[in-house]
C-alpha cells in the first residue's frame, strides 16, 4: 500500500498561521498529484488546495491568498502553510495522493492521510 504520513496541526487563534506537512511512502514509482483536504463539522469533504506535476496548484476560492500549498510531488512530499486562519478553518485536514506505484506489477493508486484537526478559535 502506499501511505501517507501527515505531521503538523492543532490549535490556533483566529489570525495565526499553521503548517502541515505530508509524506508519501511505498513502492512507488510516480505522484501526479498531492492535495489536501478538508472536512469540516457537518459539511461534506472539500478540496482545499492541490498541486501536480509541474507545479500546477488550485486552491479553493475560500483559501486563496491565505494558504500555500507547495512540495515536490515528485519526492512524494507537500506542505500546506495556513496563514490569516479564520474560525470557518476548523476542521479534520486529509492528506491525498495519487499516481502509480508497484504492487505485483504497475498500477495506479489513490491514498489518503489518517487526518488531522485543525482548531482555530476567534
Amino acid at each position: 500500500q502506499v501511505q501517507l504520513v501527515e505531521s503538523g496541526g492543532g490549535l490556533a487563534r483566529a489570525g495565526g498561521s499553521l503548517t502541515l506537512s505530508c509524506r508519501a511512502r511505498g513502492s512507488i514509482i510516480s505522484v501526479d498529484t498531492m492535495a489536501w483536504y478538508r472536512q469540516r463539522p457537518g459539511k461534506e469533504l472539500e478540496l482545499v488546495a492541490s498541486l501536480a506535476t509541474r507545479s500546477h496548484t488550485i486552491y479553493a476560492d475560500s483559501v486563496k491568498d491565505r494558504f500555500v500549498i507547495s512540495g515536490d510531488v515528485a519526492r512524494q512530499t507537500v506542505s500546506l502553510q495556513m496563514n490569516n486562519l479564520k474560525p470557518e478553518d476548523t476542521a479534520t485536514y486529509y492528506c491525498y495522493a495519487d499516481g502509480q506505484w508497484y504492487h505485483h506489477r504497475p498500477q495506479s493508486f489513490t491514498s489518503w492521510g489518517q487526518g488531522t484537526q485543525i482548531s482555530v478559535s476567534a
